[in-house]
């Protein structure tokens, strides 16, 4: 009984934007691959470690009656006083660069406001979810309610599996030069949202071609 008093306590202390954002779901918000809305997001961090690290830069970009929507992207910068050398020579975001920065509580705000109720499609999801979860948590807030498509399970689950299948780079550059995607513009947010998006929508056909798959069934693969 107190668990739930305590619980509900918590709820009453949340800002609107977060209320907005949890009344949103519903069990039937997203119905086929045809309605349901995507968000595809990507981050660029100072590193790997998610009790140490912070994100510097969210990109996603939104898929709608199952096209990307590239007039309804999304991108955007946050200001940390981590710094790691290693990872500017990556993403090349460097530490007082003239970019409009958001702080963390602001970032949430617009991003949660962005995403809404949308499935979550990233590569290597687990990476960028985590992170974003724990962004949530230094602030006070749950973590993110959507559900959840990983590109690297998809793509797994197109190939042809066999006793000589040899194991293979699931890296987002060597996944896009096999469906030859443009990689130009890789190692920002906002572009690998968008190669990301765009290995779904091939990914997703193959498997809706030869296995008939669903929006439903593609949680389980």
């Amino acid at each position: 009984m107190f668990n739930w008093f305590k619980k509900r306590a918590k709820q009453f202390t949340l800002p609107e934007f977060w209320n907005e954002y949890e009344n949103s779901f519903s069990p039937d918000t997203h119905k086929d691959l045809k309605s349901a809305r995507f968000v595809v997001l990507d981050t660029e961090t100072t590193g790997f470690s998610y009790s140490k690290d912070r994100i510097l830069c969210i990109g996603a970009v939104e898929i709608l009656n199952y096209e990307i929507q590239i007039a309804h992207s999304f991108e955007i910068y946050i200001k940390q006083e981590r710094f790691n050398e290693k990872t500017v020579e990556i993403h090349g975001i460097i530490k007082n660069e003239r970019i409009k920065t958001l702080t963390e509580y602001e970032a949430i705000e617009k991003f949660l406001e962005y995403l809404g109720n949308a499935i979550i499609i990233a590569h290597h999801a687990k990476f960028d979810v985590t992170m974003i979860n724990k962004m949530l948590e230094r602030h006070g807030f749950p973590h993110l309610k959507n559900k959840i498509l990983d590109t690297v399970r998809l793509y797994n689950a197109t190939r042809i599996k066999t006793n000589f299948n040899r194991q293979e780079e699931l890296s987002l550059d060597n996944i896009a030069d096999k469906y030859l995607l443009d990689v130009s513009d890789r190692h920002t947010a906002a572009g690998d949202a968008l190669i990301t998006a765009l290995i779904f929508l091939k990914t997703t056909t193959i498997l809706k071609n030869k296995k008939g798959m669903t929006l439903k069934t593609l949680f389980k693969v």
